[in-house]
Formats: C-alpha cells, structure tokens, sequence
C-alpha cells in the first residue's frame, strides 16, 4: 500500500486565490492491477490556465488540476518500464496510478543536460502554445513584427524567440525591469515595463512606429483594447490567455474592438494548444532541437516541495515568476 498526498480545491477561488482554499490530504493507493503503473511525481508544474478551468471544471472536494512529470516506480503494463519518465495529467498528487493511456513517455533522444521539467515548459505544453500559435495562428512571415505580453512567462518568452528564428522583429512586454532585461538577454528587439511606463499606447507607438503585424495575447483587458489599435493592416491576433481577468469578481467592461477590427480587417482567433495534439511529436522534436542548439533559451521559476503547491500558484498568478513556474518535489 502507497500514501500519496494530494492538495484539492477546498473552497472554489473567489477573486485572488488564497491558500485557504486548498486542502492537504494523503489518500491510501490500491495495489496494481495488471496493466496499471504507479508513479511518483518528480515536478509539477503550475499555470495560469488553472485558475479559469478550476472555476469550470472542478467541484469543491476535486484534487487541483494540473501536470507533472514523475518516474515510474512500479509497472505491471509491458510499455512502460520502471524508472522511465512521463508527462502525466494527473493533478497536484506526490503519487498516482495510471493505465498508461493518458501518459506521454520523454523523448529518448531528451539529453541528460537537460531538466526534465523542460517538459512542462520549454518543450511542453508552453512551448508548444507558443509554436503552434506563432505558426497556425498568426502564420508569422520574415520582416514582420511581433508583439507578444506577459512575455517573461513561460508563453510568451518562448514566443519572442520563435519569432526571432522565423527571422521577425520582436516587441515584448512584461511587469518588471528584472523581467525586461531578461527579455533583452534572450533576444527580444524592444522590451518595456508595462507597469512603469506613463502611457502604454505611447510606449507600444516608440516600440514600433509602424505598428505590428502579428500580436500574441497572454493578457487580454487594457492591455489588448490599447494593442489593436496599434495592428497594421491585414494583422492576425492569437489570443492564448486573458490573465489580468482570471482572478475579477466583477468583468472588466469594453472598450470595444469591433471599429479597429473592421476598419484595419484583422483577424483574431483563440487557441487552445489541445486542438495540435497530433502534432505533438512534431513541436516537440522541434523545440528540443533549438533548445540543445542555444537557440532557445529558457529559465525556471523552481519552488521546492510539494507542500508549497499553492503558495506556487498564487506567486504565479502575481506574476512573480520569471519564465516558467515549478514545483520540485
């Protein structure tokens, strides 16, 4: 018999998540059937994303949404040996049992040099965000120019330096002078903190006189009302995240997009990265190529110990990560 500790939702979020809406319990795991496996996780990761698919998703009582990478420690399914490593989709657990079928063995070619967490950032699902939005979406050309928010997280960092290997000029915005000279460090043409800055439109205006053809949205709100006035003609809009709404008990309201959208005949279009998912092989190979090569670069935000889980997640929703936050167990 196995105890694994599990954090659920205790209370459903109401405005800024709180520590006290989770709760801490262990929950004894059955012995293996044939065909099953059980894993330990190795890290978890936490994301913005779980804040709005908790509230739609989940019931008070639910263990928290969320993905890991963990090790297998007992296999009775022949795909699967002991001491391999996978991406789960099993929530904040230390522990779990799976069939097999929800997991995603690391690829063999994955270096030794490399942090496994890569796979919950980098090369994972941020990652892959970033590549299939910049490709499918706005459907990035050379000489364009890029704007992408929140870029010192673990979307849009990534962005900006796909956008700069597709040969574009890239535009980042993000909280923080810390975060905006990292920007710069990995690449990015312009960078500036949108919080200190007088006038967001004048800052987005001195960054590209011209405007932007591509503008990758992590953050929605003011900052996405201001941007599309700023698009040139015939621009394509990916909106990937809103997360300066997720944690608002009253919706923000207008102003609305309907004028600039019509008159400058933008495209926008939404994203979630699960529409790829036969593309994952493909993303994947490609982001661990450039980021073994030094063309992508990549930082992590690493809190140790699961029972920090939640602390975690709220640090990251205040956006006191740089790059992408995990949680090393």
């Amino acid at each position: 018999m196995m105890t694994a500790k599990v954090w659920v939702l205790k209370k459903h979020f109401q405005g800024f998540p709180k520590t006290s809406d989770f709760d801490l319990k262990k929950i004894e795991l059955p012995n293996l059937k044939d065909g099953e496996l059980l894993l330990e996780s190795v890290f978890l990761s936490v994301d913005p994303y779980m804040r709005p698919y908790s509230q739609r998703d989940m019931k008070e009582g639910d263990v928290m949404i969320g993905t890991q990478v963990a090790r297998i420690v007992e296999s009775k399914n022949p795909a699967f040996k002991v001491g391999a490593f996978v991406v789960g989709r099993s929530g904040w657990r230390t522990h779990f049992i799976s069939d097999g079928k929800d997991l995603q063995l690391l690829p063999s070619s994955w270096p030794e040099s490399l942090p496994r967490s890569l796979a919950l950032g980098t090369v994972g699902m941020p990652g892959l965000t970033a590549y299939f939005g910049l490709l499918d979406i706005c459907k990035m050309k050379p000489g364009e120019t890029v704007l992408v928010n929140a870029a010192a997280g673990a979307v849009g960092s990534v962005v900006g330096q796909l956008a700069k290997i597709g040969g574009c000029k890239v535009v980042g915005s993000a909280g923080s002078d810390d975060k905006v000279a990292y920007l710069k460090k990995i690449g990015f043409d312009e960078a500036f903190n949108y919080k200190t800055v007088t006038s967001l439109d004048e800052a987005l205006r001195k960054a590209s006189p011209d405007g932007y053809d591509c503008f990758f949205d992590n953050v929605g709100g003011e900052f996405a009302s201001v941007a599309i006035n700023h698009m040139k003609k015939y621009g394509r809009i990916a909106v990937c995240g809103a997360i300066s709404q997720y944690n608002d008990s009253v919706p923000q309201k207008g102003p609305y997009i309907q004028i600039p959208l019509i008159f400058k005949e933008l495209r926008v279009e939404g994203l979630l990265v699960s529409r790829w998912s036969n593309r994952w092989e493909e993303g994947v190979k490609a982001l661990l190529k450039w980021v073994v090569e030094g063309k992508v670069k990549y930082h992590e935000q690493v809190t140790e110990g699961f029972e920090n889980m939640p602390a975690a997640f709220i640090a990251m929703l205040k956006g006191e990560n740089l790059g992408k936050a995990i949680v090393k167990v």
